[in-house]
């Protein structure tokens, strides 16, 4: 067969990072779902819907003010649903909806990475900081 015959498609190479056009929505969304306590809530109400406090039992360390804070920003996103039922005192439930369910396959990567990984990452960590703390001396 002659070159001629041949027809190759030729793409263009691509350039996936255009300023401005993705970084600003990664950003958002990771600084959203990202953080340790949106990943802990989305991790535990994967299992069943809970109610606030149970929530808060369940996330050591958490302040009320930041549960309450990142619920309100799961709903807002989508990914939680807050409901109330009227008794007295009234009772909330928050639970994952369809997608924030889809979100648990990326958490759970990354808490799988985190559990393989910890003790790797900590070493390293040490290491990074007795360096520091050497070079700082030698000054």
């Amino acid at each position: 067969m002659l070159e001629s015959n041949i027809r190759v498609p030729v793409q263009e190479p691509r350039n996936t990072h255009v300023a401005g056009q993705c970084c600003a929505s990664i950003r958002e969304m990771l600084s959203r779902v990202g953080d340790k306590w949106s990943v802990l809530i989305v991790t535990i109400l994967s299992d069943e819907p809970l109610r606030f406090n149970e929530l808060r039992r369940r996330i050591e360390g958490i302040s009320q003010r930041m549960l309450t804070r990142t619920l309100r920003e799961l709903e807002r996103d989508g990914l939680v649903t807050r409901t109330v039922t009227p008794t007295t005192p009234p009772s909330v439930e928050y639970a994952l909806t369809s997608l924030g369910h889809t979100l648990l396959e990326p958490v759970r990567a990354l808490v799988l990475w985190t559990q393989a990984n910890y003790a790797d990452v900590s070493k390293a960590q040490q290491k990074f900081d007795r360096l520091q703390k050497k070079r700082a001396t030698s000054w």
